[in-house]
């Protein structure tokens, strides 16, 4: 079944795997090159094989006309979550299909491997209230925690978290449609940090439930 069309200046949580649930990020140059990848790729105009380019000459040639405004994001080991307003038409389409597309062919050639690196084509949902929005940057930004991911795992994790705490330099994410909404950096602190408690509560009493059912 077709999905309905992305609508410009709407928002989207979108998401995908790796292929067989496998990491598609395996060493800190993986995701790095992925979040390059994000900035790279989000032009409206033409990009060209630009893996076979230095990207910082190629960041130097981007027109500045984004396909998609990226709000928040989080890079987990075998699945990534971004939260992204639609900025002209088919441009999550098209974001995604560069983004997927390179990537894969990066990896591949790193790995010497062939094939489908995602599994199948990207997932997404229509965020259609303030509400969702920012529960959902919430959960984007703080999606390892969601998944209780630690040890090793944890540190190829990458999000926006920082970014929006106003730590570190990265500045890739369009923070104004959640921060507005706050009168301070604690303050949506606070509220990220509760949502991830109802949530994880949420999912214990799942999982309690499953396990009743299942005795």
């Amino acid at each position: 079944m077709n999905r309905p069309p992305f609508a410009n200046g709407e928002f989207y949580h979108v998401y995908n795997r790796g292929v067989d649930k496998r990491e598609i990020f395996t060493d800190n140059f993986d995701s790095i090159r992925f979040l390059q990848s994000m900035i790279i790729f989000n032009d409206q105009n033409p990009i060209g094989s630009i893996y076979e380019q230095n990207f910082d000459t190629y960041a130097l040639k981007k027109s500045g006309k984004k396909l998609v405004e990226i709000i928040c994001y989080c890079l987990n080991p075998n699945h990534f979550h971004f939260l992204l307003e639609q900025k002209t038409n088919g441009g999550i389409s098209e974001f995604m299909k560069r983004l997927s597309g390179g990537y894969t062919w990066s990896f591949n050639n790193k790995y010497k491997r062939g094939g489908a690196l995602f599994q199948g084509r990207f997932k997404s949902n229509h965020v259609d209230s303030s509400d969702y929005l920012l529960h959902l940057s919430a959960y984007v930004n703080l999606n390892d925690q969601v998944h209780q991911l630690g040890g090793s795992t944890a540190k190829l994790v990458r999000s926006s978290w920082d970014e929006y705490l106003n730590k570190g330099k990265d500045a890739i994410c369009k923070k104004k449609i959640i921060m507005d909404q706050f009168d301070s950096v604690k303050d949506y602190e606070k509220f990220a940090l509760d949502s991830l408690l109802d949530m994880n509560e949420t999912k214990r009493e799942a999982k309690e439930l499953k396990k009743l059912f299942h005795e």
